[in-house]
């Protein structure tokens, strides 16, 4: 498969770890195709869910290796009963019952997501043939947030020319307040450096430091403060640059910034970049994605304590490689 520079950099770091990445949906070729790639590559080590007769004659039929990838059927498998007893325990509280979380792990993110948290996984894709909500309930039930309190968000990998960038939030937080924004500005940086990306940090908005004045304005405004704040208490050391309020070209075209904003320390050349809310940040990368022709990985989810991470159901065989390599970045410890 070809890619950019940034991905074909991501698979080579993934390939120096041995993680274990769980694919639920085994009832669809591209998740299929996609594991015998991640195998064939060594990206990762890969279990799938799902039939195992149907899956082992599917790879008989393409005439694919098979002896290196676990298949696990939560319907039939014996591991089942123990992850209903362990999710039984995690959401008792919540007034599930032992029978229904017996029926709750028998479905296949559930059960993956279980193996996430029990360390039979380090990490999950899914979401080619599920829902959003699908993928992310379960994470949010089982796996949490890294932190009591805050949001868990996504983020979106744009490669333009070759040239990374992370667009956030654009797949779950619709109208984030400053300290959630805040959240998400931070979180997205910290993913950065894992990715290798410059984590260089720009709150997005209609306005340039001042050039306009409004609410939503105000908004990035105040939330561009607390992130400074939180990097600075607890970030000092990651090299992290924040600026905003920026318009889109004053953040990343260095010409324009030197005449809208040549304060800035950003210089023009952002590679993080923070939308306002979830339809600015959806209708960005989605624009990037088909007009410029970027490549687009994700969502991905950050802010969870393991990674869990979701897929468009239009999405191709090397989307699933691709979010599969970043899943395995994002589990290795700091």
């Amino acid at each position: 498969m070809a890619g950019s520079a940034f991905i074909n950099q991501v698979f080579e770091k993934a390939k120096a770890h041995s993680q274990r990445i769980v694919l639920p949906e085994g009832c669809d070729e591209r998740v299929l195709e996609a594991a015998n790639i991640i195998t064939q590559k060594q990206i990762a080590k890969v279990t799938v869910l799902g039939d195992e007769n149907k899956i082992t004659s599917w790879f008989k039929e393409k005439k694919y290796d098979i002896s290196s990838i676990d298949v696990i059927n939560p319907e039939t498998s014996s591991i089942s009963d123990d992850y209903a007893k362990v999710l039984y325990e995690m959401r008792k509280h919540k007034g599930l019952s032992l029978e229904d979380a017996g029926k709750l792990v028998r479905q296949y993110n559930y059960f993956g997501t279980l193996m996430v948290k029990e360390g039979a996984a380090d990490g999950l894709v899914s979401g080619a043939a599920q829902s959003t909500a699908d993928t992310v309930r379960p994470a949010l039930q089982i796996i949490k947030s890294a932190n009591k309190g805050e949001s868990v968000s996504s983020f979106f990998v744009m490669c333009v020319d070759d040239v990374p960038y992370i667009f956030s939030d654009c797949g779950l937080i619709q109208e984030p307040n400053a300290e959630e924004l805040s959240s998400i500005a931070v979180q997205s940086a910290l993913s950065a450096i894992k990715l290798g990306i410059s984590p260089m940090v720009a709150m997005l908005s209609y306005s340039t430091h001042g050039s306009a004045s409004s609410p939503s304005v105000d908004k990035v405004i105040k939330a561009t403060e607390l992130a400074k704040k939180k990097i600075a208490e607890e970030h000092s050391d990651k090299n992290i640059i924040i600026d905003g309020e920026l318009q889109l070209d004053a953040a990343i075209v260095p010409k324009v910034a030197a005449s809208k904003c040549s304060d800035s320390p950003l210089e023009g050349k952002a590679r993080v970049l923070i939308f306002p809310d979830l339809g600015a940040g959806n209708i960005g990368y989605k624009l990037v994605q088909r007009m410029a022709g970027a490549e687009a990985y994700g969502p991905v989810l950050q802010g969870l304590n393991k990674p869990v991470n979701d897929l468009s159901r239009g999405c191709s065989v090397d989307d699933i490689v691709g979010t599969a390599a970043i899943t395995v970045l994002q589990s290795l410890r700091n």
